[in-house]
């Protein structure tokens, strides 16, 4: 199959899980009526007499920056995934894992500790606190792997990243702990959640998006030298210190703007990037796309199942993931060394 028809495959399933996620709820809302309200939106063309007057406000206030949302963190999460198995040449790499997701999840968990949330601070207060640490989390775990090993290799990166998302973890649950009356708060960030989100988070997270892949793709061909090897990269000419302290610096920025609206969501950034790369081979300026689009359709339909499978209550959307992807990671890990890897 060509590559693009493997997108337009995609892009087709991309779009049927957008009105799959508009559409069901409380309220089902068919795809004829939601196109119809979209199209009265952007086009004014009237809506049908047999719309209820209701649907409009509920799909465009509430479902649908909701579903975009969970789309753009989906893909974001993907593509900063893809990224960090690249660099470091690990599949069981992630921002995840690196502790990037833990280090944005302290930051907004400090914020709602100190009540500043609800002290006339603005809506971007937890987002940019959240963003200013992940960008600190990666810094430090950097600068300690190029304490510990010169040449700051693939896995001094790893296990002190490993240790950092350990240790952020454990502060994040001490301070719901001694916080009472914001640890339910804390609890619900460290699972994540898309409920009750507004535009203005759907347009920072897109600008980030967008913005994430036209970065990464500038680095499509250092990218693809690196599945090479290391010691091959280097003979090609490539600064692979400095690659790292690049990409992972814009790993950092696009992962903490996702996780710093809807909280912390873990394996999306695992499974994306290796059912993509299966599909589209190595070459990264066809997995990124792929990779976006994977991810925020794979996000959206978890969100869909967190808001359907217990009538009447939401299960926490990184539950949902962490379900499905622990297996994947056992599979990956397993798979791995009956590979010899």
């Amino acid at each position: 199959m060509k590559y693009q028809t493997k997108m337009i495959v995609l892009l087709l399933a991309a779009l049927a899980a957008l009105l799959l996620g508009i559409g069901i709820g409380s309220v089902y809302v068919a795809p004829g009526d939601i196109l119809a309200i979209l199209f009265n939106h952007f086009f004014d063309v009237p809506l049908p007499d047999s719309l209820p007057a209701s649907y409009p406000a509920m799909v465009l206030n509430m479902r649908l920056p909701r579903v975009i949302l969970a789309f753009l963190t989906g893909a974001a999460l993907a593509m900063s995934g893809t990224v960090t198995q690249s660099i470091l040449q690990n599949p069981l790499a992630s921002p995840f894992g690196l502790g990037i997701s833990s280090g944005a999840g302290l930051g907004a968990a400090i914020v709602i500790t100190l009540g500043l949330t609800a002290a006339g601070t603005g809506a971007f207060l937890l987002p940019g606190v959240s963003l200013v640490f992940a960008l600190a989390t990666v810094f430090l775990v950097v600068l300690i792997s190029s304490r510990l090993d010169s040449g700051v290799s693939n896995i001094t990166i790893i296990l002190v990243g490993t240790v950092f998302s350990l240790f952020c973890n454990a502060v994040m649950n001490l301070l719901a702990a001694s916080s009472p009356s914001y640890g339910e708060r804390i609890q619900l960030w460290l699972l994540g959640s898309f409920s009750m989100k507004e535009w203005n988070a759907v347009g920072v997270l897109a600008l980030a998006a967008v913005l994430g892949l036209v970065f990464f793709l500038f680095y499509a061909r250092e990218l693809d030298v690196t599945t090479f090897g290391e010691e091959s990269a280097r003979a090609m000419g490539v600064d692979l210190l400095k690659l790292k302290r690049i990409l992972l610096a814009a790993i950092a920025a696009l992962t903490g703007a996702a996780v710093a609206f809807v909280g912390i969501i873990g394996f999306v950034d695992l499974i994306a990037p290796h059912i993509v790369r299966r599909w589209f081979g190595a070459v990264h300026r066809k997995v990124l796309p792929a990779s976006a689009l994977f991810g925020g359709t794979f996000l959206v339909l978890c969100d869909l199942a967190a808001r359907t499978l217990i009538p009447a209550r939401e299960i926490p959307i990184g539950a949902i993931t962490a379900l499905l992807g622990a297996p994947f990671f056992l599979y990956i890990f397993f798979a791995g060394r009956r590979n010899g890897d």
